[in-house]
């Protein structure tokens, strides 16, 4: 079903949020927002230089492409402000993965929770999935407290390498997609 889909053109909105689809000119702001802190939890570590990051996103752009995984840029309706960048893998299958980080000035309002709240709503109408993945470093407590808030449950465990060689211990949560 997932390849059927026009994924380069996915538009969700919220009560505060507009999430679409990655696209070629939201890298700057997908860029200045990466720094070595958002990333600490996560596989990735920000990129060197706009250049070097067209590298991810272009390989973003061929996921979206072939119907697996999609990339939305999140910003603030009232303004279109950036303030993050979520993902969901996987997709076609009956429990994709979602990831998010949101910029480090917008941390703490609710906006991740909203997001992951929104595609969980868009998996569970237009995908057919019955749960989305979501896996958290154990000591990220504020991601945790997110999945915990949609009714997520740890659903099993597992290790997080990233790129630099460094390992985290991670939990999954599983969170029902109709939230």
């Amino acid at each position: 079903m997932a390849g059927l889909l026009e994924l380069s053109n996915v538009t969700l909105t919220s009560d505060r949020l507009l999430l679409r689809s990655f696209l070629p000119a939201d890298a700057p702001d997908v860029f200045n927002a990466g720094t070595p802190k958002i990333s600490r939890y996560m596989t990735w570590d920000p990129s060197r230089s706009l250049e070097a990051f067209a590298e991810v996103w272009h390989e973003w752009l061929a996921t979206m492409a072939r119907g697996s995984d999609l990339y939305l840029v999140i910003r603030l309706a009232s303004t279109n402000t950036f303030l993050g960048v979520a993902a969901l893998h996987q997709i076609g299958g009956p429990e994709p993965e979602a990831g998010i980080w949101i910029k480090e000035p917008a941390q703490g309002r609710g906006y991740g929770r909203e997001a992951i709240a929104t595609i969980a709503k868009w998996a569970a109408a237009d995908v057919g999935a019955i749960a989305l993945i979501y896996p958290v470093v154990e000591q990220n407590h504020p991601s945790r407290r997110l999945a915990e808030s949609l009714h997520g449950v740890v659903s099993g465990a597992r290790k997080l390498r990233k790129a630099s060689g460094n390992t985290f211990d991670e939990v999954v949560y599983r969170i029902p997609a109709a939230t």
